[in-house]
């Protein structure tokens, strides 16, 4: 095998693995701060990229600035929901149950309202201009864009670490998932802080939606495929484990591209079979310790 063709697979691996990434680190957020499985977690992926459709290529708006108007799009609607319908089920009997049933409404909610608007057509965003060649690396051609998204991927995840780690708002998250009651009694804006980590978990959704625009048709439904993706992900690293998100994200990334290259007709079901024998042999998740399932 072509040592040149499987560095550019692995890159392309990589740079799914990034975008996918940006999905999951959300969910997993959510999770791992407010209790919450978002099932409508996708959707805010899907309502970025179709934020940067209507900012880019309907308005024209330049395509950072609509990347960024995207994502806070996504991320105000995630707010929304949280404040609206998420926090009036906060300790009720039977929560996880309120939570499945809501954010999955959810789903078929914005999927209509995406069409309502949009219309059913396939949309597309074109790339930066800047960004629409490729260069060499050594004997390997890479995508320029590619490598935007790579370090767009790596620089939220370290950026995310310093915030968790090293700022009085990551020190409070990390109160708040370990006892609500008592972070509150302490003098933490609970309800604010809950918000909070709703907009930005789902502005890294309509992120990750926004930038993969360019590369893949805008569409709806795109919601749906997204959330599986970041389940197999979360389930694989671990769920509420941030940095479990990135490896099971990388492990995902590469898997796919590397059974599209050898066994195509095969490669969709790759992604499952790892998660499979990660819940069979270790159902916590990579990254968590064992005894830690919640």
């Amino acid at each position: 095998m072509d040592g040149n063709l499987l560095a550019a697979q692995f890159i392309g691996g990589l740079t799914s693995a990034m975008s996918l990434f940006l999905v999951a680190s959300g969910l997993t957020l959510i999770f791992g701060v407010v209790n919450v499985f978002n099932f409508a977690h996708g959707s805010f992926y899907l309502l970025g990229a179709y934020f940067a459709y209507q900012a880019v290529a309907v308005s024209g708006v330049g395509f950072w600035a609509g990347v960024l108007l995207a994502s806070l799009g996504a991320g105000a609607a995630g707010v929304l929901m949280e404040y609206f319908f998420l926090r009036r089920i906060y300790g009720r009997a039977g929560e996880a149950g309120f939570q499945i049933l809501l954010t999955y409404s959810f789903i078929l909610i914005l999927d209509d309202v995406v069409k309502m608007i949009w219309g059913t057509d396939y949309k597309s965003i074109s790339k930066p201009v800047a960004l629409a060649g490729s260069f060499s690396l050594g004997e390997v051609t890479m995508p320029r864009y590619d490598l935007v998204v790579i370090v767009i991927g790596l620089a939220v995840a370290f950026g995310m670490w310093a915030a968790i780690r090293k700022t009085r708002f990551g020190r409070n998250l990390r109160a708040i998932s370990s006892n609500r009651e008592m972070a509150s009694s302490l003098g933490v804006n609970v309800p604010l802080a809950l918000s909070l980590v709703f907009g930005l978990a789902t502005a890294l959704g309509g992120l990750s939606g926004a930038i993969s625009a360019p590369v893949r048709t805008v569409t709806p439904g795109a919601g749906i495929e997204v959330i599986i993706g970041s389940l197999i992900v979360v389930v694989i690293g671990g769920l509420g484990n941030f940095w479990g998100a990135l490896v099971g994200a990388l492990v995902i990334g590469e898997v796919t591209a590397f059974g599209i290259l050898f066994l195509p007709q095969w490669a969709i079901l790759f992604s499952y079979a790892v998660m499979a024998l990660v819940l069979i042999f270790r159902p916590e998740g990579l990254l968590m310790k064992r005894g830690a399932v919640r």
